[in-house]
């Protein structure tokens, strides 16, 4: 029996739990602005339904390998994900799945956050 068979919903959303937990584990190793980021990114991301768990796990380890190779490199939050962080991972998570519903809120929540994580991200010293 498959994660996904045993955990349900949860599983099937997240992914298998090892991969999930690992992911998370990458998550908060990263600099606190960047985290703040992949957090926002992260809750928003759920909004979208994966064509499988494989896939959705795949797609947070991508995030995370993302944030790793931009904080070991110096790269800005904003280069990052860009002028509109929800346009950024609606086209990301198009390569993970068929998409979701997202709403009005949520997107405002992930502007929000990244614009605080982009704050943070400069009163960091170098």
């Amino acid at each position: 029996m498959s994660d996904v068979d045993k955990g349900g919903f949860i599983s099937k959303v997240i992914g298998p739990k090892k991969r999930w937990w690992a992911y998370k584990a990458r998550a908060k190793e990263l600099p606190e602005a960047h985290r703040a980021a992949v957090e926002a990114i992260e809750r928003y991301l759920m909004h979208f339904v994966p064509t499988d768990a494989d896939s959705n796990a795949s797609m947070f380890e991508d995030l995370a390998d993302l944030f790793e190779q931009a904080a070991a490199n110096g790269t800005p939050i904003r280069e990052i994900v860009g002028e509109d962080p929800a346009q950024f991972l609606e086209e990301f998570a198009r390569n993970y799945s068929e998409g979701g519903y997202v709403p009005a809120r949520a997107r405002k929540q992930l502007t929000e956050a990244i614009a605080r994580a982009e704050e943070a991200e400069r009163e960091q010293p170098r």
